[in-house]
């Protein structure tokens, strides 16, 4: 989360809750600050949106692809079926380095995911 969040009362909550702040006026990218985190802790986990818009987008970012490469951990490939009413994860798998297939291969494990607002959601 913003490091901005983390001000008095917050910072107790959301660090007892084990909210990571991230400085985004670092030189370092976000890449390497949450790499470190994995490096740092003996148990850590980290959940993103790979589509990173609210929008229709069929281009999802990959930083959570190169956050898992970096820091040498799986990737769990977890989903919200809206349609179905259930919660799951499809699999586990570390990145082989190659990014386009790899994403291509993520994607496909949700063509028949349906999400909240499918007409927004785009492989």
């Amino acid at each position: 989360m913003k490091k901005s969040w983390f001000v008095f009362p917050f910072n107790i909550i959301l660090k007892a809750l084990g909210g990571v702040p991230v400085d985004r006026t670092k030189h370092s990218s976000l890449t390497e600050q949450l790499s470190e985190e994995f490096r740092q802790r003996s148990h850590f986990q980290l959940a993103i949106a790979p589509e990173g818009t609210r929008k229709k987008n069929p281009h999802w970012k990959s930083g959570f692809y190169y956050i898992a490469r970096e820091a040498h951990v799986p990737i769990t490939l977890a989903y919200l079926d809206y349609a179905q009413k259930i919660v799951g994860v499809l699999e586990n798998f570390l990145p082989t380095g190659n990014v386009e297939s790899d994403m291509e291969r993520i994607k496909q494990m949700y063509k028949n995911i349906v999400g909240k607002k499918p007409a927004q959601f785009a492989i």
